[in-house]
C-alpha cells in the first residue's frame, strides 16, 4: 500500500492537515504538490485544517490516483470502517512479505471494497457463492498459500469467521497484482484452464478427481500450452507418426482433445499444433481411468 520509505518520510516531519476524511484516515499535499492519504488509529480525531499531522501515529500513507480512480479511492477509505482497512494493509504487508515483492495499492484498495462487501453480504445473512477451484493449488501454490494467510489474518483481526472460499478471490486479486503475462493476466490464463476442464468433464460427463496426480499433470500441461500459445512457442515437429498412432489408437481421447483445440481456437483465435494436441490426447486418456465403466463415450467424428 506504501512503497518503502513512504512512512518513514511521513514520520521524518511533520504534515499539515489537508482535509480530515475520517477520524483514522487523513488528507494532506506532499512537497510535490500531490494528494497523500495518511492512515493511523485516531489521526484524524479533532482535526481541523489549519492543525499538523503527528507524525507518530501515522500507520501507512500513499499517494493516490488523478481523477475517477482517486475520488473512489477517498470514497471508499472514507466509508469502510477502519478495522476492516487496517485489517486488510496490515495481511497484505504479511502477503508482500510471504511473496517476497511489492504487491501495490491497487492490490489494497481492491481487497478492502472486497472484503467490506463480503462482510456486509454476511452481515445480511448472504453468502456469494463460488466454486473451490481446486487448480489455483496446482497452478499458482505460492499465491494460494499467501491468500489463505491473509484470510486468516483478516478474520482474525476483525475477530469473525469468514467463508473457506475467500482464499479463491483473494487468490485471484494477488495473481492480478504479481502476475503480467502478453495478452492477458495469470487470471486470464486460469479461467481459461477452467475452462478447458470443463470441456473434457462434460465429455466424459463426470466431475474429475481433483486430487489425482493425473488431474495435476493434465491441468499443469494445459497451463503450459496455452502459455506456449501467447508465447507463440508452441511444440512442432515434421514428424506425425506419433501423433496419428495416438489418434487411431485413441479415438474418444482423440476426439476430446479436438473440442479442446476447438475451445482453445474461439477463444485465443490461435490453432493448436498436431504435437500440441498429442500431449493433450495422451493426458486425456490417462483421465479416463476416472471414468465409471459403462458411461457412454462420447461421439466419435470421424
Amino acid at each position: 500500500m506504501s512503497t518503502p520509505g513512504d512512512a518513514a518520510s511521513a514520520h521524518a516531519h511533520a504534515v499539515p492537515v489537508h482535509k480530515v476524511l475520517n477520524n483514522n484516515v487523513v488528507i494532506a499535499i506532499d512537497e510535490s504538490g500531490r494528494e497523500r492519504v495518511l492512515m493511523g488509529r485516531g489521526l484524524g480525531f479533532q482535526l481541523k485544517p489549519d492543525d499538523v499531522i503527528d507524525p507518530r501515529k501515522v500507520e501507512k500513507t500513499f499517494i493516490l490516483d488523478a481523477g475517477a480512480a482517486g475520488e473512489h479511492e477517498r470514497r471508499l477509505l472514507t466509508d469502510v470502517p477502519y478495522p476492516i482497512v487496517e485489517a486488510v494493509t496490515r495481511a497484505v504487508d504479511a502477503a508482500e512479505r510471504r511473496l517476497g515483492r511489492h504487491l501495490g495499492r491497487h492490490l489494497t484498495v481492491a481487497v478492502i471494497d472486497h472484503v467490506n462487501y463480503v462482510i456486509e453480504r454476511l452481515d445480511q445473512g448472504l453468502r456469494i457463492p463460488s466454486t473451490a477451484m481446486p487448480e489455483l493449488r496446482v497452478l499458482h501454490p505460492h499465491e494460494f498459500d499467501a491468500a489463505q494467510a491473509m484470510a486468516r489474518d483478516i478474520a482474525a483481526s476483525l475477530d469473525r469467521e469468514l467463508p473457506p472460499e475467500e482464499a479463491v478471490f483473494l487468490t485471484m486479486h494477488l495473481l492480478n497484482a504479481t502476475r503480467d503475462e502478453p495478452n492477458g493476466t495469470a487470471a486470464l490464463l486460469f479461467r481459461r484452464v477452467q475452462h478447458v476442464v470443463e470441456v473434457v468433464e462434460q465429455a466424459f460427463g463426470v466431475k474429475l478427481d481433483t486430487e489425482s496426480p493425473d488431474y495435476a499433470r493434465f491441468i499443469l500441461h494445459i497451463q503450459f500450452l496455452l502459455q506456449r500459445l501467447v508465447n507463440r512457442t508452441m511444440l512442432s515437429s515434421g514428424d506425425t507418426s506419433f501423433f496419428e498412432f495416438a489418434k487411431h489408437s485413441y479415438p474418444v481421447s482423440y476426439e476430446i482433445a479436438r473440442q479442446v483445440k476447438s475451445y482453445v481456437h474461439g477463444a485465443t483465435g490461435s490453432e493448436l499444433t498436431d504435437e500440441e494436441l498429442l500431449y493433450v490426447i495422451v493426458h486425456v486418456e490417462r483421465l479416463k481411468s476416472q471414468v465409471a465403466p459403462g458411461t457412454p463415450p462420447p461421439t466419435v467424428v470421424p
